[in-house]
C-alpha cells in the first residue's frame, strides 16, 4: 500500500462533467445533482485501508447532510482486473450491505478520476451551489481512529458552504493508496 497525499486544490475550479453507470443500475451525471446546495464527489473504492476505516463516517455524514442539501456521490477509479474487489460486482455488492445512502459510480474508463485530477482513495471534492470547488482535503485528523478526532475539517468545509462562506483556505490534504491506473 503506497501512502499518496492530495496536491494542492485549485479553489474556485469548476466541477468537471461526468456521466457514469452506479451500483443501483441508474446513470448519474454532474445535472443529477442540480438542485443540491452543495456537491460532495469522493473518489474511494472497495479495497483500500484508508477507504475501510472511515467508511461508516462517511455513510453517516452523508445521511446527516443529505436533508441539509449537500449531495453525496462516490466513484471509483481502480483497475478492476487488477483489483477485483474494486469491480463493479464488488462495488454493488459492498454499497449494498453497507448501505451507503448514496450513488457509487463506476469509472472503467479512468477518464472521471482524471478530469478531477483525483489521485487517492479517499480523494474529496467539495464543490458550492455553483459548483465551484471549495474544498479538497482530509475528513479529519484522525483518519485511523474515530475516537482521536479533534477537526472534522469535510464537516466543517461542508457547513460553511451551506452558509454561503468559503471555508478555511488552509485544507490538509487528504492521504490514502495511489488511484490504480491501468
Amino acid at each position: 500500500m503506497a501512502l499518496t497525499y492530495t496536491p494542492e486544490a485549485e479553489i474556485g475550479s469548476s466541477c468537471p462533467q461526468f456521466s457514469l453507470l452506479a451500483t443501483d443500475g441508474h446513470t448519474y451525471s454532474l445535472d443529477s445533482f442540480s438542485k443540491a446546495k452543495g456537491l460532495l464527489v469522493m473518489f474511494i473504492c472497495n479495497h483500500c485501508p484508508y477507504v475501510q476505516a472511515i467508511e461508516d463516517r462517511l455513510i453517516e455524514l452523508a445521511r446527516n447532510y443529505r436533508a441539509k442539501g449537500v449531495a453525496f456521490v462516490a466513484i471509483c477509479s481502480n483497475d478492476a482486473e487488477n483489483y477485483p474487489e474494486d469491480s463493479f460486482e464488488s462495488l454493488t455488492k459492498r454499497w449494498r450491505e453497507k448501505e451507503y445512502g448514496f450513488p457509487y459510480l463506476y469509472d472503467e474508463s479512468q477518464s472521471v478520476a482524471k478530469s478531477f485530477g483525483a489521485v487517492c482513495t479517499p480523494d474529496f471534492f467539495l464543490y458550492d451551489g455553483e459548483r465551484k470547488l471549495a474544498y479538497r482535503g482530509r475528513l479529519d485528523d484522525s483518519w485511523k481512529d474515530p475516537s482521536k478526532v479533534t477537526q472534522e475539517e469535510l464537516k466543517m468545509a461542508m457547513d460553511s458552504v451551506l452558509l454561503g462562506q468559503e471555508p478555511s483556505p488552509h485544507q490538509n490534504p487528504s492521504m490514502g493508496c495511489s488511484i490504480k491506473w491501468k
